[in-house]
């Protein structure tokens, strides 16, 4: 019988799946140099084994400093009212924005039609740079209505945007979105700090309080490498079947 021999760079990869199973974001792996040692091959072979997993996002490579095990991707429930803070706390992260504008705007026939304003009302715009453990993670441009106008006395670089909601006595309670991909412009890619032709993720969402009354029309792009959606799906039985 024939035997199937697996390539060299594959059982390299496979044993660095292993170490990374076991280590934690930031720890450092071996060198390629280490690695010819340890399996007794070309630093060829080595590399090869090694750009695989990065191709993964499973490690980093930095240049003059050496092998990483890469950051894990956050996980999102699509559609969740969770604020980003809340979000990033459950996962042991801690949360911070950096306020990139503000103030007064013109919505467009998407955000008027989403917060129910008149032809004529004008709307809040609150556009953050979110950030985990100070690593960017995303772009928030958020369009609020009118009744919010006191959000913007609210330090919203050290405070939630839901938590300042809560205070005025509305409660994010229910939230509708949508999400789609595209490549990163120049400002993008700067802010988050990702290299060119990276993608991101466009979250469209609305969220209304607990008397259904629109809160939020927001445009949350995430730097896609970092994160991971999840959804929740169920049968429905009424439905017709073809």
């Amino acid at each position: 019988m024939a035997t199937t021999l697996t390539p060299r760079y594959l059982e390299i990869a496979e044993a660095l799946r292993r170490q990374i199973a076991d280590a934690r974001p930031g720890d450092r792996l071996p060198s390629d140099a280490e690695l010819c040692e340890r399996f007794g091959v070309s630093r060829m072979t080595a590399r090869h084994a090694v750009q695989l997993l990065a191709n993964e996002r499973l490690l980093v490579r930095r240049r003059g400093e050496g092998t990483f095990v890469a950051p894990r991707a956050v996980q999102r429930l699509l559609g969740s009212p969770l604020s980003f803070t809340e979000n990033m706390r459950r996962r042991g992260l801690r949360a911070s924005s950096r306020m990139l504008q503000s103030g007064w705007i013109d919505p467009s026939p998407e955000e008027r039609a989403a917060l129910r304003l008149g032809p004529t009302d004008r709307a809040i715009l609150i556009e953050r740079l979110r950030l985990a453990d100070e690593r960017p993670m995303a772009i928030e441009r958020v369009v609020l209505t009118p009744s919010l106008e006191s959000v913007l006395g609210f330090d919203l670089e050290r405070t939630s945007l839901h938590s300042a909601f809560e205070r005025l006595g509305r409660r994010p309670t229910w939230a509708q979105s949508r999400v789609s991909a595209r490549r990163v412009t120049a400002r993008e890619r700067r802010l988050l700090e990702i290299g060119p032709g990276g993608v991101v993720l466009s979250e469209r969402r609305t969220i209304v309080d607990q008397d259904g009354v629109p809160l939020e029309h927001t445009e949350t792009l995430y730097a896609a490498e970092r994160y991971e959606f999840e959804a929740i799906m169920h049968r429905d039985d009424r439905a017709e079947v073809g």
